[in-house]
């Protein structure tokens, strides 16, 4: 999915990789499970896989239909900072805000929220699932 200039785009993790330019012995797979744990510091590559793209404003109204507290504290750490991560530890906070704001929202915005609810969910089946969330200017 190519994005256009001034878009919001939530990437899911989709694969995670060894970056190793030789086969781990089998005496040392406990050390490929543990480089895998602690990330990307040691080689591990995170592969993304974009699952939701919106115009900048529109994610901006989105994001006004939320009570204001956390999760829409964390949603907005995107228009400060360019980024932000959203995992397991985050699902459960944005899933009543989402709901709290749904009666208020577009058509367009619904079809957002339904569509980031069922994301959360998907990482709640599989923790180590999680997103990224980008403005591409």
């Amino acid at each position: 999915m190519e994005t256009a200039p001034d878009r919001v785009v939530f990437y899911q993790l989709s694969r995670k990789f060894v970056h190793r330019d030789h086969d781990v012995p089998a005496k040392s797979q406990n050390l490929l499970h543990y480089t895998l744990a602690i990330g990307h510091h040691i080689g591990v590559i995170d592969c993304f896989s974009p699952k939701l793209e919106m115009p900048i404003e529109g994610y901006r109204n989105w994001l006004s239909h939320l009570p204001k507290g956390e999760a829409r504290r964390k949603l907005e750490g995107l228009l400060r900072y360019g980024e932000i991560e959203i995992s397991a530890a985050h699902t459960e906070l944005l899933r009543v805000a989402l709901d709290a704001g749904a009666g208020a929202m577009s058509t367009t915005e619904t079809a957002w929220t339904a569509r980031l609810s069922e994301i959360l969910r998907a990482i709640d089946q599989e923790p180590t699932i999680y997103l990224m969330v980008r403005h591409h200017r």
